[in-house]
């Protein structure tokens, strides 16, 4: 399956492209069985895209991926877990082989909202835990996948992050949650200006307090927090929207 991709014009030597229909584009969502990142699945593959569900445990995710068949969309299980790189290799193998391009990735698992830890007493395991997975797991997975991006001068990576990560906030608790996403955040910008001009936008969002298994009860629903990822996976192309941090579509503090 390929998307149909235009030339439009040459500015300094370089190609520049119109997006891919969005029934067209090929999505991969990491963390994808449950919570917001099913969410935003379910969002995504409303606007026609082909959307590859991410989670550690195939089974699971398939059975989920069929319901979505049931319901006529086109949403594949895949497994991964971000903090395994033979998972990442194989799946972007697959990528490859089965789609030739990917348009859409989106950064969403998460890990360790350590709400009762405290900086001075938090457990070293516990801090590793969460940078393996909400920062080096996002690095690992554009790192494999951005190849398919370049690849057609076209791509939305999206960071899903939190305004824990905001370095205008200051707390005691969710230290390591809070230190790893604010690590996701710098990474983000930093990626962004790399791929400045390339066709490939990249920026973090953070969804609010949503009511999901980690975020507990008493958020808003995970649809409203999906959709703020969503609108960033879907920044049309004449939107220079690149290494930004989002809430509902709106700038917020880094």
């Amino acid at each position: 399956m390929s998307a149909a991709i235009t030339t439009i014009r040459r500015r300094g030597g370089r190609s520049l492209v119109v997006a891919p229909p969005l029934a067209q584009q090929i999505a991969l969502v990491s963390g994808a069985n449950r919570g917001l990142g099913l969410e935003v699945v379910r969002q995504l593959s409303a606007t026609g895209m082909t959307v590859l569900l991410g989670a550690r445990e195939f089974a699971a995710g398939e059975k989920l991926a069929k319901q979505f068949r049931r319901d006529g969309v086109d949403v594949v299980a895949v497994k991964l877990d971000v903090t395994v790189q033979a998972d990442i290799d194989a799946l972007s193998s697959l990528v490859d082989r089965n789609y030739g391009r990917l348009d859409v990735l989106v950064n969403n698992a998460g890990a360790n909202y350590d709400v009762r830890d405290r900086p001075s007493s938090a457990s070293i395991e516990s801090v590793q835990s969460a940078l393996d997975t909400n920062l080096l797991g996002a690095w690992r997975l554009s790192e494999a996948m951005l190849p398919l991006m370049r690849r057609h001068g076209y791509g939305r990576v999206v960071n899903v992050s939190s305004g824990c990560g905001s370095t205008a906030v200051q707390t005691e608790q969710c230290p390591a949650y809070r230190v790893s996403k604010a690590a996701l955040n710098t990474y983000t910008r930093s990626l962004a200006a790399e791929l400045a001009g390339s066709g490939i936008l990249v920026n973090a969002v953070c969804p609010g307090w949503v009511a999901t298994d980690m975020g507990g009860p008493g958020g808003r629903p995970v649809s409203e927090g999906a959709a703020g990822i969503v609108w960033a996976a879907c920044l049309p192309e004449h939107v220079a929207t690149n290494g930004g941090f989002f809430r509902d579509g709106e700038r917020i503090a880094w």
